[in-house]
């Protein structure tokens, strides 16, 4: 967050937030102990949407500085719309690009970073890549 230029009390004051935070089971009626979680806010957290939004600014970014000096190409819905190069959702993202390993090896090259910055990872393991139709196979010989 600083970064991209939030002052120093603000992200005090979210740091607090994520670090003061605690939780309690209730089973069959009855409160459990409180604990305290050891990897950040859990999913369902009304804060964990806003601060997944604020981390993805930084990604977009990336994204949008890669665009702009022509190094990724983005898709278009027409031919008269304007280039989409990725969609963000509450916890997820959808990229798009022209299929050349140059780009392909680019968008690695920006996730790292990303990762690096804000320390949220790709998980592979739900992560799936589509190619179009008209996408032609390369055949090595």
């Amino acid at each position: 967050m600083a970064r991209m230029g939030f002052v120093i009390n603000w992200i005090e004051t979210i740091m607090k937030c994520l670090t003061s935070v605690s939780y309690s089971i209730v089973v069959n009626g009855y409160i459990g102990e409180k604990f305290q979680p050891t990897r950040g806010l859990c999913q369902g957290d009304p804060l964990s949407s806003f601060l997944f939004l604020i981390c993805e600014e930084g990604l977009s970014c990336l994204m949008r500085l890669a665009a702009r000096e022509a190094l990724l190409k983005g898709v278009k819905a027409n031919r008269n719309g304007p280039q989409v190069s990725h969609l963000l959702f509450v916890d997820d993202c959808i990229f798009f690009s022209e299929v050349t390993s140059r780009r392909a090896t680019l968008l690695k090259i920006i996730l790292r970073e990303y990762r690096i910055c804000s320390g949220q990872c790709v998980n592979f393991e739900k992560s799936t890549v589509f190619f179009s139709k008209n996408t032609q196979r390369k055949i090595d010989k």
